[in-house]
């Protein structure tokens, strides 16, 4: 009997070996070339850009020379024939940068400051707010010949995306580089690798019937914001905690409860998620009207908003993503998918916040399981 366990452990080992194989290159085969913005471009061009490519980050691209990049990186776009360098990427602005730099009112608590402020915010220097958010602090470059382990490594560690060179002069270079030159890119991001993954399940074995609290991808610490929370106020709760998204919960009958500030999520009612990728719809005249309400009103506008409608032209009320913990893996990943989400709230069976499972943690419990898998062999 336990043979025939030994057996079966290492053909499904061999299985896994076989998607182990696959490059970043094998990622990348549906990618258009890379959607970035000049060092010049307003806020408000950024947001645009975003809006219009359906995107939530975009490389910020400069002349070459006059730049130090994002974590010391020296990531140049040069011409294939000539060699010569045409332009130095600084960094990577996402739309959690944009709030960020819109929350900042250098520690005054007006808000109506804050509101007749903003048109003026909107207009600064796209190169200007590198760095608000902790992915801008960084900029990485992922090597096409990278395996799917490396490159699982890496996002593993919460870093959500990584420019892939075309044409390397580093070919024989694995991994994850802060120097590079090539005359093109292509973006790889925590959610192309799990679609990739999605499509190749038969390789993953029964890792993916695994539930998420077995495969220890559950993350029990979620933070929230309550009904009574205002857009502006949670905009400032993302840029405090670094985070791209929150659960929205009931309020409590707690007097003492602030309502500006992040709470501690679990055992309370999710009634709503606020993500700083809602933002990306808003124009800069509904953003002025929209900063004084609630978060809870916001995501009820947002969701009626033509940008986020279904392919038939229908808005929708805003979808919550959640499941269990007894979820299995494969379930919660085709949520992430098809909902095109970051994150998941796990609930309880009365419906009450018991964590999340982001796409962070799901990319490290599978690389853990997979590289089981290998020491079978």
């Amino acid at each position: 009997m336990q043979q025939r366990k030994d057996e079966q452990e290492a053909t499904a080992a061999k299985t896994s070996l076989r998607l182990l194989e696959k490059t970043v290159k094998d990622m990348l085969v549906d990618q258009g070339r890379l959607v970035e913005v000049p060092y010049t471009a307003t806020l408000g061009d950024t947001m645009n850009a975003l809006v219009a490519n359906k995107v939530v980050a975009l490389p910020v691209a400069a002349p070459p020379g006059q730049w130090i990049g994002a974590g010391g990186s020296m990531i140049l776009e040069s011409d294939k024939q000539t060699g010569a360098v045409r332009k130095h990427y600084i960094g990577m602005v996402t739309m959690l940068d944009i709030v960020a730099y819109i929350a900042d009112d250098d520690g005054s608590n007006d808000q109506t400051t804050d509101v007749a402020n903003l048109e003026k915010k909107m207009m600064v220097p796209v190169s200007s707010i590198i760095g608000c958010s902790f992915e801008g602090l960084s900029l990485w470059t992922l090597n096409p010949n990278t395996n799917i382990l490396d490159c699982m490594e890496l996002f593993s560690k919460g870093i959500h995306r990584a420019l892939v060179p075309m044409d390397s002069q580093m070919e024989n270079i694995q991994g994850v580089e802060l120097v590079e030159s090539a005359s093109s890119y292509k973006m790889l991001t925590q959610m192309d690798l799990l679609k990739f993954l999605k499509d190749h399940a038969s390789e993953l074995g029964e890792i993916l019937s695994s539930s998420i609290k077995e495969i220890g991808c559950l993350n029990q610490n979620v933070y929230a914001i309550t009904d009574r929370t205002k857009v502006i106020d949670a905009i400032k709760c993302l840029r405090t905690a670094l985070l791209n998204a929150v659960p929205i919960v009931e309020s409590s009958n707690d007097f003492e409860e602030d309502h500006r500030q992040l709470v501690d999520g679990e055992g309370r009612k999710p009634i709503g998620t606020f993500s700083a990728t809602d933002l990306r719809g808003c124009h800069l005249s509904a953003l002025q009207t929209w900063l004084p309400l609630r978060a809870l009103e916001f995501t009820e506008l947002v969701s009626r908003s033509p940008l986020f409608a279904s392919k038939e032209g229908v808005s929708a009320p805003k979808e919550m993503v959640s499941c269990q913990p007894q979820a299995a893996l494969a379930e919660v990943i085709e949520k992430i998918v098809s909902k095109h989400v970051h994150r998941v709230w796990v609930v309880d069976e009365q419906g009450l916040l018991a964590g999340l499972v982001s796409l962070t943690d799901i990319v490290g419990a599978l690389r853990v399981s997979l590289l089981s898998k290998i020491d079978v062999l």
